[in-house]
């Protein structure tokens, strides 16, 4: 039986260079090894001191002593002295080395993908953005609440300000607190307690239940202590699920409720608990669920919310796909495969066999000719030079034997990546790079067609950081770069 692998891809523009092979062809240029190249920037190390370049291969920044540089936004970077009266001190600095905060003993914090950071030295914090300017200044200790949020503490107590230094709320907290979804759960008492916004603004009181969880407000799951059961209320505390469940499972649009050796089903839009026969259910999509297999029956159903089975408990998988924006339920039974729209009607005509699964195309085989198919609008487009698709393959793309014997890439449309001109094509989890092979040669491209290492390296090994390249009794060394787009199975 072949395994079935669900592929996400999104389009590439195979003209635009990537930014490792950039590095590469920075490195080519400068005759030195140039790394973490992003955003127009790349840092070279050599004789213990780092130096920033820019797209064009000229140097923007150097320092006089050995020095560690790394990243920290798209033109800002922390740099660290290594030797003399600077030793040990950091820096942030600007791609032309300009000191925006100075060379000093600090250390610092930042919240990803914000321009602010945490200053921290002589048991103080300050607050600054990476333009070096200070936005609150010396405090007895400042911490994250959330990506726009800041609990700042002065003598005993904690207050909370936003990411500019207002102040945005005159109330004073006991501690700093971690914000989730921009709420969070404070007790004030046995079975008391209060959910806070990021504003510091009390939006429910809770005076008679212990709350387990408030992920998935208005409703709050709440837990008998002294039994050790679960159960719901909502925002005004009015009991939507008694507190007689052995666990409470909280999903976006539902919670799942065990009790014993069975599952109830709470629906937040119905603000009502449906129970069913099954031990563990998951959601699909628009009130349908699969069944999970378990010891009794190894088994997979579909339901609806209200138990209502919908398709008998009799296949060997079941899983939930968005292709072209639209959902489908995939279905496996003794080895056929088979694909429903959102009213499980069938998709494929007869006789076709699924061999990929992408984010907007089906990759199909029918009496070993490859198709294109397209569920949206239901056409078939022939893949006339594919003699054989490589299995197993973890990549946002296809590898396959063309009719001349050699091994290519191929996207979701059919596109070719890759020409089909060599003996093999190895891929990797979740990498960009695959190793190349002709004859008895290999060498490393992405799925950009970028020659990143030429066809001249006698072997190779890997390991989940890159890949080792040896060619007599020298090696090279090239790291992986990970793609956004997720094999799923």
């Amino acid at each position: 039986m072949k395994k079935l692998f669900f592929i996400l891809l999104s389009s590439v523009c195979i003209a635009q260079q990537t930014d490792q092979y950039k590095q590469i062809l920075l490195s080519k240029q400068l005759g030195k090894e140039v790394r973490f190249y992003s955003n127009g920037y790349g840092i070279i190390s050599e004789a213990g001191k780092s130096t920033i370049v820019d797209s064009l291969g000229v140097v923007t920044a150097t320092f006089p002593y050995k020095s560690e540089i790394s990243r920290l936004a798209k033109d800002r970077f922390i740099l660290k002295a290594k030797e003399g009266t600077n030793n040990g001190k950091i820096a942030l600095i600007d791609s032309k080395g300009n000191q925006l905060i100075p060379l000093d003993k600090f250390k610092f914090r930042t919240w990803e993908n914000k321009s602010r950071l945490i200053y921290s030295k002589n048991g103080k914090d300050s607050f600054y953005d990476f333009n070096g300017k200070e936005i609150i200044p010396s405090s007895d200790q400042i911490e994250f609440g959330n990506e726009s949020r800041l609990f700042v503490k002065k003598g005993k107590d904690w207050k909370l300000y936003d990411f500019d230094g207002q102040l945005v709320s005159d109330r004073e907290f006991d501690d700093n607190l971690r914000f989730y979804k921009g709420r969070v759960y404070i007790y004030t008492g046995v079975k008391e307690g209060e959910v806070i916004d990021y504003n510091g603004r009390t939006i429910s009181s809770i005076s008679n239940h212990y709350i387990d969880g408030i992920v998935s407000y208005p409703f709050l799951v709440t837990k008998n202590i002294a039994k050790d059961k679960y159960g719901i209320v909502d925002s005004n505390e009015n009991t939507l699920a008694e507190e007689i469940y052995d666990q409470a499972f909280v999903g976006t649009e539902y919670i799942y409720l065990k009790k014993e050796n069975t599952v109830s089903i709470f629906s937040k839009k119905d603000k009502k608990v449906y129970p069913t026969e099954f031990g563990y259910v998951n959601h699909l999509f628009g009130g349908l669920f699969r069944t999970v297999p378990d010891t009794k029956n190894p088994k997979v159903a579909i339901i609806r919310t209200s138990g209502e089975i919908v398709l008998p408990q009799e296949y060997d998988d079941v899983d939930a796909l968005k292709i072209s924006g639209e959902n489908f339920v995939y279905l496996r039974k003794n080895g056929e495969e088979t694909l429903l729209d959102k009213n499980l009607k069938n998709v494929l005509d007869e006789g076709y066999d699924i061999e990929r699964i992408f984010s907007n195309y089906l990759i199909l085989k029918k009496e070993n000719v490859f198709y294109r198919f397209s569920p949206k609008d239901r056409e078939y487009k022939e893949l006339s030079n594919i003699v054989s698709i490589k299995p197993f393959v973890l990549l946002p793309g296809i590898i396959y034997k063309g009719k001349e014997n050699k091994y290519g890439m191929i996207d979701e449309k059919g596109d070719e990546i890759i020409p089909s001109v060599y003996d093999d094509i190895i891929t990797f989890l979740s990498a960009n790079e695959v190793v190349v092979k002709k004859g008895n040669k290999f060498g490393v491209t992405n799925n950009r067609n970028e020659p990143l290492k030429e066809v001249i390296y006698d072997s190779y090994s890997s390991d989940r950081k890159g890949l080792k390249l040896m060619k007599g009794k020298s090696s090279e060394y090239l790291y992986f770069t990970h793609s956004e787009d997720k094999t799923g199975w």
